[in-house]
């Protein structure tokens, strides 16, 4: 299942009340590490279906961004039972990604 886009309006019903744990990338299409991270993700999303893949273009959503102080890009969080649990900054492996949940 591919990502799923988020945005102002839906970040709420998408991440914070859903049934299982979250990863979210926020990202931007001007940020060179961000188009690196993307098809990582994806695959993630593609591969499993025990967490919520999701993508957040921060020029989009940026009221989602500066509530959680995203200061560089790409940036993931590790959302469970609609709390931030983990955060890691920068290129990450589909490992590093999956670590970020335990």
């Amino acid at each position: 299942m591919a990502a799923v886009i988020l945005t102002n309006d839906n970040f709420e019903t998408e991440v914070l009340k859903a049934d299982k744990p979250v990863l979210v990338d926020f990202w931007a299409t001007w940020c060179g590490p961000c188009q690196k991270q993307g098809p990582i993700v994806e695959e993630l999303a593609d591969e499993r279906d025990d967490i919520k893949v999701c993508k957040l273009d921060v020029d989009e959503a940026s009221d989602v961004a500066e509530q959680f102080g995203i200061m560089s890009i790409p940036t993931v969080i590790a959302f469970k039972g609609g709390e931030a649990v983990n955060k890691a900054v920068g290129l990450q492996s589909k490992d590093s990604l999956l670590a970020l949940f335990d």
